[in-house]
């Protein structure tokens, strides 16, 4: 059988960085949540992004659940909530028993759509937050999304878990909202196994977020507690690995990028297939090279055959609002995210990818099509 050709997976820098930090905990005897390289670890995401503070936790949706929490969400709160993304995006809505309202994409960021957000916000004025998503890498529209969250005066949260790298105006994404959020999930542009942050320029709020994700313990010689804790806090073993990471991250954001631009060219003939769009102000991470087909050829012909190659691939995420568990909670939209979904897949972007293996991917895609 041909050597398996994966879509994402993890990828250690060459320069045994990980390892270092690793190391130094276990020497140190620092295995324990928190410790040195939690610290570090945040401190470092903060400087590279350019933001004030962050909060190293178990997960993204961690992140996200104590993002909502620090926006000051509560039961019956409406968030409006982009439906196009992962359902780790929306279950945090949930957790904090608030009604999310799903908001349609636009075709030319495949991200949450200002217009339908405009809407949104004029059905529900009283809207707690508004949590976007930088799908695949590729980032929202920053601005008019900003400025209609200033208009509104609601609070913006960004979920940046797959565009850690990407840039919107040259500024990094996750930092324009009150809270940004990353992951380090192992399919993640960069990898700590699992784990997320959580960043913002209010000191405050991120003081309470460590606070409430340690168990929300008082400051007393006993154990007391005065508010509900939550046992989010990231190891100092995986944050060693974090830190080892991001000293990688420019270099995985090039490799990516530069998979998506051979994909890009070596089928543009192929009149049926278009790219996720790169737009001029969108200096993406590409971190699942994704495409929409036209005419015959279905995402899942694509699939299994490429399946046959032993190549992974997967289709686009299902929006939210077709997703069984959350279809009873309102919609606005044109059912952008519907057709996206209906039309696209994901292809093998792992960064370890070697030209030989992405024309293999290459071959078994122009394979499917019939030519003139």
């Amino acid at each position: 059988m041909k050597e398996r050709i994966l879509l994402s997976s993890p990828h250690m820098s060459d320069e045994g960085y990980e390892q270092l930090f690793v190391k130094e905990a276990f020497d140190t005897n620092w295995i324990a949540p928190l410790g040195p390289n939690v610290t570090g670890f945040e401190n470092e995401v903060a400087s590279k992004v350019g933001i004030g503070y962050a909060a190293a936790l178990v997960s993204g949706t961690a992140a996200i659940q104590m993002a909502l929490k620090a926006a000051g969400v509560k039961q019956g709160d409406i968030v409006l909530c982009q439906s196009l993304t992962f359902s780790a995006t929306a279950n945090p809505i949930i957790y904090e028993n608030a009604i999310p309202v799903f908001i349609d994409s636009d075709y030319e960021t495949w991200n949450m759509s200002p217009k339908y957000l405009e809407e949104a916000l004029i059905k529900y004025p009283n809207a707690k937050a508004v949590l976007i998503v930088h799908l695949y890498g590729l980032s929202a529209d920053m601005d008019k999304i900003v400025d209609l969250c200033k208009k509104y005066k609601v609070t913006l949260i960004e979920d940046a878990a797959e565009s850690l790298g990407t840039t919107y105006k040259g500024r990094y994404t996750g930092t324009f909202g009150d809270y940004g959020i990353f992951s380090f999930n192992g399919n993640k542009i960069i990898t700590t196994s699992g784990g997320g942050m959580l960043v913002s320029n209010d000191s405050e709020k991120i003081q309470k977020v460590r606070f409430w994700s340690t168990q929300a313990r008082d400051q007393a010689r006993h154990y007391q507690h005065t508010e509900l804790g939550y046992n989010y806090r990231m190891s100092n073993v995986i944050a060693g690995v974090g830190r080892g990471q991001l000293k990688v991250l420019d270099q995985r954001v090039e490799k990516k990028r530069q998979i998506y631009h051979y994909y890009k060219e070596s089928l543009k003939d192929i009149q049926d297939i278009e790219f996720m769009p790169l737009n001029e102000w969108n200096y993406s991470n590409c971190w699942l090279t994704s495409i929409t087909l036209k005419g015959k050829i279905s995402p899942i012909d694509l699939i299994l055959a490429l399946e046959k190659e032993n190549i992974e691939s997967r289709p686009l995420w299902k929006p939210m609002h077709l997703q069984p568990f959350f279809e009873k909670y309102d919609f606005i939209g044109n059912k952008v995210s519907d057709d996206l979904f209906s039309r696209g897949l994901c292809l093998p972007s792992d960064s370890k990818m070697s030209v030989e293996q992405q024309n293999r991917v290459i071959k078994a895609i122009r394979g499917l099509f019939v030519y003139e």
